[in-house]
C-alpha cells in the first residue's frame, strides 16, 4: 500500500460486555476489564466492512475509569423457547474508548477483488462512515450494549489512566482467525483462536498484530469463495440490469 490509511474515532456506551469465553460455559457472563481486539474489530466492521480490506487495530485508549455492574438476567433457554433461566451478567459501565486502526489489503482475496483495491476510495468511505456513526448498529461486545461512534483525534482530552504507568491484565482472548484472513500456513483452511498478554501503559493498550499472538486451531473450515457467476455481481453489471 502507498499510504498508511489510519483512522481514529471514539466509541462510548452505557454498558459493555467483552466476555471471556471461559466464563460463558455455565450461562454466566463476566466482562474483561478492557476491550478485546476482536470486539473493536467488530465495531469497525459495523462502521465499514469490505472483504477487500482487513482492519488492523493499532491501539485503544481507555478514557473512563474501569467500573463493573452485575445484573440479574433471564435468558431464554435454547432447548425450551417457552421458559427461561436466571443468570448474572457482569458488565462494564460508563465506557468510553479512543481507537486507532488502519486497513491493509486482504491477500486471501487479492484475486477475487483485485479491481476493488483502491486505497483512496476505501479510506474516504471509512472516514465518512465514522462521521455518520457507522453503517450498522454499534455495540460494545454484545448486542444489548448499544454504542455510539464519532470522529476524534487519538490522544486528545484527558483520560482517567493517563498518569498510570502500567497495568497488566494477564493472558487474554485476542480474537478468532477465520480462513479468509489467514496469515500463515497453519491458519489456512481452519478457524483458530488467538491469545496474548495485555498491558495498558498510561491508559493506552497497544495491540499485538494477529500474527504475533499465540494461536490454537479449533477446527477445519473452508474459506467462502465469491464467484462472478454464482454469488457475486459486479457494480457495472448490477447497474446495467437495474436500469434496463
Amino acid at each position: 500500500m502507498q499510504y498508511k490509511n489510519s483512522v481514529s474515532f471514539q466509541v462510548c456506551g452505557a454498558y459493555a460486555l467483552f466476555s471471556d469465553p471461559i466464563t460463558r460455559v455455565g450461562g454466566e457472563k463476566f466482562s474483561y476489564q478492557i476491550p478485546t481486539y476482536e470486539a473493536v474489530k467488530g465495531i469497525l466492521h459495523s462502521v465499514y466492512f469490505k472483504p477487500t480490506i482487513t482492519w488492523v487495530i493499532d491501539s485503544v485508549r481507555v478514557m473512563n475509569q474501569i467500573q463493573t455492574e452485575t445484573k440479574g438476567i433471564r435468558p431464554i433457554k435454547y432447548n425450551d423457547a417457552k421458559s427461561n433461566d436466571l443468570s448474572y451478567y457482569t458488565y462494564l459501565k460508563d465506557c468510553r474508548y479512543q481507537v486507532k486502526a488502519h486497513f491493509i489489503w486482504n491477500e486471501n482475496r487479492s484475486i477475487e477483488f483485485k479491481d476493488d483495491q483502491n486505497e483512496h476510495k476505501h479510506f474516504q468511505i471509512a472516514q465518512r462512515m465514522i462521521e455518520k456513526g457507522g453503517r450498522r448498529d454499534i455495540f460494545l461486545g454484545t448486542r444489548e450494549c448499544q454504542g455510539y461512534v464519532e470522529p476524534v483525534e487519538f490522544g486528545e482530552e484527558t483520560g482517567f489512566y493517563d498518569q498510570t504507568p502500567r497495568l497488566d491484565f494477564g493472558m487474554m482472548y485476542h480474537g478468532i482467525t477465520y480462513p479468509d484472513e489467514a496469515y500463515s500456513d497453519e491458519t489456512k483452511g481452519a478457524m483458530s483462536v488467538r491469545l496474548w498478554r495485555a498491558v495498558m501503559r498510561a491508559g493506552v493498550i497497544e495491540f499485538a498484530p494477529p500474527e504475533d499472538c499465540i494461536h490454537k486451531k479449533v477446527r477445519d473450515m473452508e474459506m467462502k469463495v465469491f464467484s462472478q457467476d454464482e454469488n457475486f455481481t459486479g457494480l457495472a453489471e448490477f447497474q446495467a440490469t437495474e436500469f434496463e
